[in-house]
């Protein structure tokens, strides 16, 4: 789409944003023109301002976050700091990373209402305007049940219904993907996309997974840091430009590959999707690359930690979660749990845990069944962090937070502290150690759910999702500190969506889909197989498709060998600093 040709919608000048809790200003410089029409990626490390940016948008700013506005922000033309959040509501449609955070009615079809209620609108039209809009987004048949017994890509779809009843000019997604599977993030950019182009919705997507939302086109790519605009250039023109890497934001698998391979990366290549990528000017190079690769190492064995034998749970006789599920997980080993959203990933932990207890089968920890083991007893040897912080947290201040289970257990309190120090430089929190816990972002409050259990020092750590809303480098310094944790014994299993960290970290994944296993393999072989990542709702890895459209020999091996080519490079940088 051409955006010069077209009017502009959204116009910072000279703009400048400084929170008042905050001793320098988030945003600054800000000079950006969106047009009508046109579909917006914005991107960005945490912290950078990007999710700041988009709360001046829809009014957030200053109207829920007080702060200082410098410089001139019009929406239609007409300028927003002479304008209410009611009316900023009705150009501006938003779609929460929390979708929960965003319901408001006892039914979907409630929902989708309330902004049509607000208006007082007649129950003829809202009720027609409901059912229209619940079809455009796949809901129609859903209208009378519960939001929150949903899944996760429902209930965004209820959310997005409820933006769109009011008819706005802009959308704008905050991480729409930050809680869903690959294949429903991948269906949720479909339903962005359509909507995009069907209805000539303006749309902005704040979002740190970047080639999942260029799965689709977009028009452009706002990358911001330190709160100044770093680049504003096309998908092809930015993956050429090699401005992300530098920034810690994650880039394309595909294309990295590429400049592993030692492509120049150009923009008339068109990099900036799979799809587009002109393969015959690749391919000679990624086939080199794969010749030139060894083979890995046999794993070696380990004693066995943690067994599933014939496992089965049913919160009621009619819905069974778990079925007939068996696994070996040896000592020391880092292991993946994927699979679809509600899937029975998370009750398989809480089982572990003893949160719930099984209905058949037995859980074996070094070769001892666990049953009548109480939740105290076995959080002395396996740790959990759950996905929502906000479910974990329950002191005010991050300090007694993470000092709280050390404290329960009657640990001196001069040891407490050196433990808990660091944990906290560990995840990256030492500058908010007297910090309260509300002042944190939802990515914070998640690294402090992960120091408060790694100060217990347990034998298995399980963690939900543990980089859901991190940027690239947070991600990476969880990972590498788990990583790092590992390397000393620690047993680590981890329920994601993310199937870049699965390939990474962990050599073992299990598939869950239906309350079943359907897989247990290596990363590398279950993110290319097409039955079971279709079934289990995961999402072929780009590095896979890459080695298939350029005729790799061994497009299994060229996957893995990736893997392994980046850790050694991982090692290296390592090594050299």
């Amino acid at each position: 789409m051409e955006g010069t040709k077209r009017k502009p919608i959204i116009e910072f000048k000279d703009f400048q944003f400084h929170y008042f809790s905050q001793a320098e200003p988030t945003l600054y410089d800000i000079n950006l023109t969106i047009y009508e029409g046109e579909k917006v990626l914005i991107v960005g490390p945490s912290g950078s301002g990007k999710s700041t940016l988009g709360n001046c948008l829809n009014g957030l700013i200053p109207f829920a976050y007080k702060g200082e506005i410098q410089g001139s922000l019009k929406i239609n033309g007409k300028e927003t700091r002479d304008m209410n959040i009611f009316q900023l509501s009705k150009m501006v449609g938003t779609v929460l990373q929390d979708s929960d955070g965003q319901f408001i009615g006892l039914t979907v079809g409630e929902d989708i209402a309330f902004a049509l209620e607000n208006d007082c609108v007649g129950q003829k039209e809202m009720k027609e305007t409901v059912e229209r809009v619940a079809k455009m987004v796949d809901m129609d048949q859903l209208l009378s049940s519960s939001p929150f017994e949903l899944s996760g890509g429902q209930k965004q779809r209820v959310a997005f219904a409820g933006v769109m009843v009011d008819d706005v000019d802009i959308l704008l997604f905050d991480e729409p993907l930050a809680n869903l599977d690959p294949a429903t993030g991948k269906t949720a950019i479909d339903l962005i996309d359509q909507v995009w182009k069907n209805y000539n919705k303006t749309v902005i997507i704040v979002e740190h997974r970047l080639e999942d939302v260029l799965y689709r086109d977009v028009d452009r790519i706002i990358v911001v840091n330190d709160g100044r605009i770093a680049a504003d250039m096309s998908p092809d023109e930015l993956i050429a430009a090699n401005i992300l890497p530098k920034l810690g934001i994650r880039e394309p698998l595909y294309a990295t590959a590429l400049k592993y391979a030692g492509v120049q990366v150009s923009a008339d290549m068109r990099p900036g999707r799979l799809e587009t990528l002109d393969i015959d000017r690749v391919k000679d190079k990624v086939r080199q690359w794969a010749r030139e690769q060894k083979g890995t190492a046999e794993k070696r064995s380990r004693p066995e930690i943690l067994r599933a034998d014939h496992l089965s749970f049913q919160y009621t006789k009619k819905r069974k979660i778990l079925q007939d599920i068996n696994f070996v997980i040896e000592a020391g080993e880092m292991v993946s749990i994927v699979g679809t959203n509600g899937a029975g990933k998370s009750t398989l932990a809480k089982v572990i845990c003893g949160f719930v207890t099984e209905n058949q089968g037995r859980i074996l920890f070094e070769g001892n069944d666990l049953k009548g083991k109480t939740i105290k007893e076995r959080s002395q040897m396996i740790g959990y962090v759950m996905q929502n912080p906000n479910q974990m947290i329950c002191k005010p201040m991050i300090y007694d937070e993470v000092a709280l289970g050390l404290r329960i257990r009657g640990v001196p309190e001069e040891e407490i502290e050196t433990k808990v120090d660091k944990a906290l430089k560990i995840c990256g929190l030492s500058p908010f150690k007297k910090w309260p816990v509300s002042a944190l972002s939802f990515g914070q409050k998640k690294r402090v759910t992960i120091a408060s259990m790694l100060v217990l020092d347990p034998k298995v750590l399980i963690l939900d999702e543990p980089t859901a809303g991190q940027d690239y480098r947070h991600y990476t310094e969880i990972m590498e500190f788990l990583k790092s944790l590992n390397s000393q014994g620690v047993t680590i299993l981890m329920i994601t969506h993310d199937m870049h960290l699965m390939l990474e970290y962990t050599p073992h994944a299990i598939v869950i889909s239906g309350g079943k296993k359907i897989g247990d393999a290596s990363a590398a072989k279950i993110l290319t197989d097409e039955t079971i990542t279709k079934e289990a709702n995961l999402k072929i890895t780009s590095l896979y498709q890459l080695a298939v459209m350029c005729g790799v020999a061994d497009p299994h091996g060229f996957v893995q060998n990736f893997i392994n080519y980046e850790r050694g490079m991982r090692k290296d940088e390592k090594q050299a600093v």
